[in-house]
């Protein structure tokens, strides 16, 4: 099929440079090692456009690339549709923009070789999870990014971030465990894995205990791998304890990945949404916006109040797509890729302040704006814009998802989440204070900005903030059409699929 042929090099490019720079690493000088993970990285961006562009001209089908030439369900699958090109274009843009952060942000490290490493075969895990059409391998994907994460998460190697690493791996691995038991009852009901052929054997043998007991068991897994409450005691450890490169990712794109894609994937266009599944949704994401929200209130750990704004942020998302409606699930994605932007931008805003001034207690700072104008700015347009302040992309997102709550009469959970997006601005106007406002400190006196490459990545996620709320003009609104289209259609991915194999 035209234009199928880039999908398996979402999967190749990282799985080569992952494996190419632990080879060589050690033996070249650290910018060539820079300079190879910035082309993979560009190249991995370049090809999400390009497969926007090809699924922009025909928005109605899916590209399937065959593993050996194999038709499924026989054989493995990748598929390209809205829904994953979505995804591919959100991760790799942050990944890309992580990539050129680190240039200098990994210096202070040890080995930036590994680094890489690892961060390309998290990479490849988790664009795997997005273009796979096979269950299980979906599976193996997905524990390749966490595995991964886990050696990421404790990449410092000081005590604090070994014991986040253990009790996230933990966390983790009884996520996958239910995962991978409801995987195994889905196999032995419709005797095969490819996610196509069990939608349309789910729909034409309905079971009364199979689809509700696997339901319980993906709820559990992917709802601990993406952080909702009351799955989420192992985010707030990990994601305050690793580098704020790792950080970014895993708040920025991870947790979406492995968690709410695959779980929106599954539920919508494999097993069916049901309106219980969905009603559990909507309470999980309104939960996880208020509880978590009150939680980073009390936080001085400007890491780990960003940690739990990651969870709270998640239930908006959670919420919007759990409405099922097609306005609920347009604002839960554009949340999805709203918060992957300035959440990312906050860690690594978080990253710039410790790599200056060597802290990362609100209480040790003052005045930063004075020395780190560029992080200053920065910050204050991500705040403004996880808090939901127009013209911001936050505010664009949260408005939606509150319009949608209305529109299907659930007044009580669009209250939730002006309630929340106040707390938010609350929480951020106290990092503004104790930050960048006031006096600077004398021991301040001699920090300087970060390096370029820092600045770079920061200002250009700062300018997606601004500009984000432009996705919604039709000019831009395939990119999220397309992608609210494929969960709209539920178990039509499945004719989708093999109207593509059979063309």
């Amino acid at each position: 099929m035209p234009g199928a042929n880039i999908i398996p090099l979402f999967v190749i490019i990282p799985l080569f440079t992952a494996f190419f720079i632990s080879l060589i690493g050690r033996f070249i000088k650290s910018t060539y090692v820079d300079i190879v993970s910035g082309l993979s990285s560009f190249l991995l961006l370049i090809f999400s456009f390009w497969g926007l562009a090809i699924l922009g001209r025909c928005p109605e089908t899916a590209l399937v690339y065959k593993i050996g030439g194999w038709l499924p369900p026989f054989g493995i699958c990748m598929v390209l549709d809205g829904l994953s090109n979505f995804m591919l274009v959100t991760v790799n843009i942050i990944a890309f923009l992580v990539v050129i952060y680190s240039f200098n942000y990994m210096e202070k490290y040890t080995d930036k070789p590994k680094f890489y490493t690892l961060f390309f075969l998290m990479l490849t895990g988790m664009n795997g999870v997005i273009v796979t059409g096979d269950l299980f391998n979906l599976f193996v994907f997905l524990e390749i990014a966490s595995i991964s994460s886990y050696a990421l998460v404790a990449f410092g190697t000081e005590a604090e971030e070994l014991e986040a690493s253990f009790k996230y791996a933990i966390m983790g691995s009884v996520a996958s465990a239910f995962i991978f038991i409801g995987i195994a009852f889905l196999y032995g009901f419709t005797s095969t894995l490819n996610m196509a052929d069990m939608a349309r054997v789910l729909s034409a043998k309905p079971s009364n205990w199979a689809v509700p007991f696997v339901s319980v068991l993906f709820l559990m897994g992917f709802g601990l791998k993406s952080a909702l409450v009351p799955f989420h005691a192992w985010l707030p450890d990990a994601h305050s304890s690793a580098p704020a490169s790792i950080s970014a990712m895993l708040s920025g794109v991870l947790i979406k990945t492995l968690g709410v894609y695959a779980l929106a994937r599954i539920f919508f266009n494999v097993i069916g949404a049901s309106g219980t599944v969905l009603s559990v949704l909507m309470f999980l994401g309104a939960l996880s916006m208020l509880v978590a929200v009150i939680l980073a209130l009390s936080q001085w750990d400007l890491k780990r109040l960003l940690a739990y704004h990651s969870i709270s942020q998640i239930g908006y998302v959670v919420l919007g797509i759990g409405l099922g409606t097609p306005l609920g699930i347009l604002g839960g994605l554009f949340h999805l890729f709203n918060h992957s932007i300035f959440k990312s931008l906050l860690f690594l805003n978080s990253g710039a302040i410790d790599y200056s001034a060597r802290t990362r207690d609100l209480r040790e700072m003052s005045g930063l704006r004075k020395k780190l104008p560029v992080t200053a700015g920065t910050n204050l347009i991500a705040s403004m814009s996880i808090a939901g302040i127009p013209p911001l992309n936050g505010f664009f997102s949260k408005l939606i998802i509150i319009l949608a709550c209305v529109q299907k009469g659930h007044i009580g959970y669009a209250l939730a989440a002006v309630i929340a997006s106040v707390l938010t601005l609350a929480s951020f106007m106290k990092v503004q204070k104790f930050a960048f406002l006031g006096p600077l400190k004398e021991k301040y006196q001699a920090i300087k900005e970060v390096p370029p490459a820092m600045k770079f990545a920061m200002v250009s996620l700062a300018t997606i903030c601004i500009l984000g709320g432009l996705l919604l003009l039709p000019s831009f609104s395939f990119f999220l059409n397309n992608a609210v289209n494929v969960l709209s259609d539920g178990r039509d991915y499945a004719l989708a699929v093999f109207g593509a194999v059979l063309k």
